[in-house]
């Protein structure tokens, strides 16, 4: 018993605990989607006879979902793990030093990862249950449907699986940082990549540039080709995804320019100059606590344009009474609700990774802390710093996911209805300002809420116990 313990001790280790929540949240998100197709097949069969159709378009919905949910859940974990490691680079360096070969301690740090997809998906799978359980009764009551006998499924355990490949996958794309940390960094304190060291990675950044070509001429195809078919649509999805893995490959050299612009705009005062240089001087650690806001942002924006596009198309032609009176209107807003809060889901597993991996970082910049603080930093001053690198690197993130989402909803919309209903014309993206205000605010909370832990770390850290850390 006494062995497990000693084997489990690393979950008390800061950042753990927020993904084993990350790994819990898409495993229960997957099995009530799975849940949810399950009773809508129920009801379609017993009010229509027939739903086999209903239950097909449902089931491809969930599985895209599903799939985005652990796509950003491992884009988050992958991070998370990369600071980990980051912080243990002199730990790494020591036992490498010692004998242990970097490979064996990349595995250490994968199988760690397998757990936390272990435990995460076994509260998810718990949670999700549970809500799939007590929903279709509440719902079946709400709605007089007969009584549904069979909520839980044995298809409910693919998302936990999933999850558990995901989580472990992640950790170990994570932990590569493992194989290029050398006995000869135990003497000294390097911890993250400078940005010199991130733009010598040339393999990386030219995959990363390949891809982002070839996705960009697949996207201007695809909305091409949607002139003529609406199976341009095709060819745009396979250069949405290609464009935007290059994105995450290649964020820590992207990201950078755009903190320098939001930088400019805080001011010339110390705290601010500080609060954007953190976020400067190393752009791995700052890429990773982006890259998850810029993809759930970017995600509700995509939905939002393309539903709000793709209204417009259908009903020009139209009165608005008329549309009114055929519930073309109706249906779409309320069809785009629907979507935007499921992809919104994807954004609450990128808002704990950004809070997470802001208190990891608060955490291992614990000299860089206490420095500053023996310097004649006040408590207040600090705290300052580190809210404002969290607002430097939301409001980065959040305006660049929102171009993107822009760029990818119209590009969407246009390669889908091009042939159909602009009369093979190139029509604008239109944007919905609501939904558009509601991701803005929802950053700003969230970047309040990110400070909160970090900010508070932060002032408690006394100048002479963090200077004396070695």
């Amino acid at each position: 018993m006494s062995g497990i313990s000693e084997r489990l001790v690393f979950l008390r280790e800061r950042g753990m605990g927020a993904s084993v929540l990350v790994a819990a949240l898409s495993s229960a998100f997957g099995v009530v989607l799975l849940a949810t197709t399950g009773y809508i097949g129920f009801l379609a069969t017993t009010s229509l006879g027939d739903g086999g159709t209903v239950v097909m378009m449902v089931a491809l919905l969930s599985a895209i979902f599903i799939i985005i949910a652990m796509y950003v859940g491992a884009i988050v974990t992958a991070n998370t793990f990369s600071t980990i490691v980051a912080g243990r680079t002199r730990q790494i360096a020591l036992l490498r030093l010692i004998g242990a070969t970097a490979r064996s301690e990349r595995r250490r740090v994968a199988s760690q990862g397998l757990v936390v997809g272990i435990l995460g998906a076994v509260v998810g799978l718990a949670a999700g249950t549970l809500i799939a359980v007590v929903g279709t009764r509440i719902a079946g009551d709400a709605i007089g449907a007969p009584a549904y006998d069979a909520p839980i499924q044995p298809w409910m355990l693919i998302p936990p699986v999933a999850v558990v490949l995901t989580t472990w996958a992640a950790a170990w794309g994570g932990s590569r940082r493992v194989l290029s940390v050398t006995p000869r960094e135990a003497l000294g304190g390097s911890v993250e990549r400078t940005h010199e060291e991130v733009g010598r990675r040339r393999a990386r950044n030219g995959i990363a540039i390949v891809l982002g070509l070839l996705g960009a001429l697949l996207l201007i195809g695809g909305v091409l080709a949607g002139l003529m078919t609406p199976l341009g649509v095709v060819i745009a999805f396979l250069g949405g995804l290609l464009s935007f893995t290059a994105l995450v490959l290649g964020a820590a050299g992207i990201m950078p320019g755009i903190l320098r612009l939001v930088g400019r705009a805080f001011g010339g005062s110390a705290t601010s100059r500080m609060a954007a240089e953190n976020a400067l001087r190393y752009p791995e650690r700052s890429s990773r606590m982006a890259i998850g806001v810029v993809v759930g942002v970017t995600l509700v924006t995509m939905f939002a344009v393309a539903s709000e596009t793709v209204k417009s198309v259908v009903l020009e032609g139209f009165t608005a009474s008329e549309a009114e009176e055929l519930g073309f209107a109706a249906f779409l807003d309320g069809f785009s609700a629907i979507m935007m809060g499921l992809v919104a889901f994807s954004a609450v597993i990128a808002a704990v990774g950004l809070v997470n991996l802001l208190t990891i970082g608060v955490v291992q910049r614990r000299t860089e802390l206490g420095l500053l603080r023996a310097l004649g930093l006040s408590g207040g001053q600090i705290r300052r710093m580190v809210l404002l690198e969290a607002a430097h690197i939301t409001i980065a993130s959040t305006l660049f996911g929102l171009v993107l989402g822009t760029v990818y909803g119209w590009a969407g919309a246009q390669s889908t209805l091009g042939s159909v209903g602009t009369g093979g014309v190139l029509v604008l993206p239109a944007v919905p300002w609501l939904p558009i205000a509601i991701v803005v605010a929802a950053m700003a909370i969230l970047t309040l809420l990110a400070a909160v832990a970090p900010t508070r770390l932060a002032t408690r850290i006394s100048p002479v116990e963090a200077l004396a850390v070695t």
